[in-house]
């Protein structure tokens, strides 16, 4: 049998002695010491449970995280390729309109025989730069500076363009505007220019022009392009029409029946401009055409031969 003795100290100093030595004192004894060894556990248990969930979670998050930053950046890397396959096609898509924008100036050039020099057409833009790695495919970077180039060499071409354009159409105007070709469509040429015997004094006497006979009635047509600046009758020319064109040339057409433009009428080369007649000082149905460059009769044959 085992006796427990405790000693202690009273308020006056005094020992005082305890004895435990019954079974019950020691049931008791153990229990205590069982419940606080229990207590003791449980506590560790739920300190380590909250530690382990705690250093659990934090792996979790990172991998989230992780994943989340992965995600993105194959989203970017999907954008990023979008883009770089998009400036790769407008860069082809430039490339083939300067192909054909240089085809289309050098025909140009050609059939205009305009100074190849001054639209050079033929050449190839400027380009260089260090050697690479000619495997390796554009960044964005790249691409975005080969389009803006390419942009410039357009532009650079369109500019050319226009100016060739513009040149012409200066010339076209020039060629519409120069009589050239016959004021008739159906007849004959019946009196030359020069000199000729009068067909109602006999005499010799100055012709200003030429004459084309044909069938009354039938259309005359303007031998260039201009503006009207008589339309009605005149001494010797009967019914007139006067067209002035550019470059100083004037053409009359005399003797017609019937009058179809007014004055300040714009005609095109072809346009009718009368029926024909024997108006004025006329032997019978046709037109009188004069020419005169800077006010001065010009032989009106070199003309009328420039479209036959």
């Amino acid at each position: 049998m085992f006796n427990l003795i405790f000693i202690r100290h009273d308020a006056r100093g005094n020992s005082v002695r305890r004895s435990l030595h019954a079974r019950g004192h020691f049931i008791a004894l153990g229990a205590v010491a069982a419940l606080m060894l229990g207590a003791a556990g449980t506590a560790g248990f739920l300190v380590g449970q909250r530690a382990g969930t705690a250093v659990t979670a934090v792996p979790a998050a990172w991998q989230a995280r992780l994943a989340e930053q992965q995600a993105e950046l194959a989203a970017v890397r999907e954008q990023t390729s979008a883009e770089v396959n998009a400036m790769t096609r407008r860069l082809a898509h430039l490339k083939s309109d300067v192909t054909r924008l240089d085809a289309l100036g050098r025909k140009l050039v050609d059939v205009s025989n305009i100074d190849a020099e001054e639209f050079d057409f033929g050449s190839t833009p400027g380009i260089g730069g260090p050697e690479t790695d000619t495997a390796r495919g554009l960044d964005a970077a790249e691409l975005e500076e080969e389009v803006a180039s390419m942009a410039q060499v357009l532009e650079e071409r369109e500019r050319q363009l226009s100016v060739l354009d513009d040149v012409l159409a200066e010339r076209r105007l020039d060629a519409a505007s120069t009589p050239a070709g016959e004021p008739i469509i159906e007849g004959w040429m019946s009196s030359t220019y020069g000199y000729r015997e009068d067909p109602f004094s006999g005499k010799r006497a100055w012709h200003g022009g030429v004459d084309f006979a044909g069938r009354e009635g039938s259309p005359i047509h303007a031998v260039g392009a201009g503006v009207v600046t008589y339309s009605g009758e005149r001494w010797g020319y009967g019914n007139l029409v006067e067209v002035t064109h550019g470059d100083g040339y004037v053409t009359r057409y005399g003797h017609n029946a019937r009058i179809l433009v007014e004055e300040g009428e714009v005609v095109r080369r072809g346009d009718q401009i009368a029926e024909m007649g024997s108006t004025g000082r006329s032997t019978g149905p046709h037109v009188h055409l004069e020419v005169l460059k800077d006010g001065e009769s010009v032989n009106p044959w070199k003309y009328v031969q420039a479209e036959r």
